[in-house]
């Protein structure tokens, strides 16, 4: 499910390497990837994002086929189910095309009821420099409506890499009001740039059993936001983003032209 989502003219599919990571809180993995190809992908959006084929750690590395056309699907579904990589889409958190580098911010899921958890969890956790995987630029949806005196920010742990990107991209003159859910109080950030008179409410779940979002959704409800016309972006769990967008316009009477939002996952259900 998404909103207006702006896919690139023409993009091809990046092969990478693995250059460093490192982790800033508790529940995520910064991913730095690297290598000359990324020459060919374009800056073009705040929140933009891109697929990212990698080996299981799990599996053996050497035999898992990297797709080298944006045709990946025909390509992997030539490949039998061993060779086949795994797939996920994340954020680009920073981008240094003079470096031939950008960043990844990963959210690192606990393992879910039978012991095990996710793929990318498990391959941010064992990327070690030089690891090799794919990269294909998905485009972007962040566009501030024209007129907006400022923009409200709403997300769950899957949307913390985008919001923090768009916060630092920000132009100053669009102070920001966020809404930002992680998995703990250990990922409160300690310092975030953005634009002057913004306001991050940071929400951390304290009831383990939660659903993603729902804190979020239910702060934004009982929010007084501050007045004027505004842009709304939203992303992360499904039932959050959609229903952050029903509220806005039913009950804050914003027009949906000015609302963008993506759902980046399922409660519960595998994604790409």
């Amino acid at each position: 499910m998404a909103s207006r989502i702006q896919r690139p003219r023409k993009r091809r599919m990046l092969s990478l390497t693995v250059r460093g990571s490192e982790q800033p809180s508790a529940h995520f993995m910064t991913v730095t990837l690297g290598g000359e190809d990324v020459q060919h992908l374009q800056r073009s959006g705040f929140d933009q994002a891109g697929r990212l084929f990698f080996a299981d750690p799990d599996d053996d590395a050497k035999k898992v086929f990297l797709p080298s056309s944006e045709r990946w699907i025909l390509q992997l579904t030539l490949q039998g189910g061993k060779q086949r990589p795994r797939v996920r889409t994340y954020s680009i958190r920073r981008f240094r095309p003079e470096a031939s580098e950008f960043d990844i911010e990963i959210s690192l899921h606990a393992a879910d009821s039978t012991g095990a958890a996710g793929p990318g969890t498990r391959w941010a956790r064992a990327a070690e420099p030089g690891t090799r995987v794919a990269f294909l630029d998905e485009g972007h949806s962040y566009a501030p409506a024209p007129g907006a005196a400022w923009q409200l920010l709403v997300g769950d742990e899957s949307a913390l890499p985008a919001i923090l990107a768009i916060l630092e991209q920000s132009t100053a003159t669009l102070p920001a009001e966020v809404f930002l859910e992680v998995p703990s109080p250990e990922d409160i950030r300690s310092h975030v740039t953005a634009p002057p008179g913004s306001i991050v409410h940071w929400l951390p779940r304290t009831d383990t059993d939660a659903k993603p979002g729902a804190l979020a959704l239910d702060a934004v409800k009982q929010a007084r936001l501050p007045d004027g016309p505004f842009y709304a972006w939203t992303a992360g769990e499904s039932s959050m983003a959609t229903g952050i967008r029903r509220h806005l316009v039913s009950e804050r009477y914003l027009p949906k032209s000015d609302i963008s939002f993506r759902g980046y996952f399922s409660h519960g259900r595998a994604g790409l």
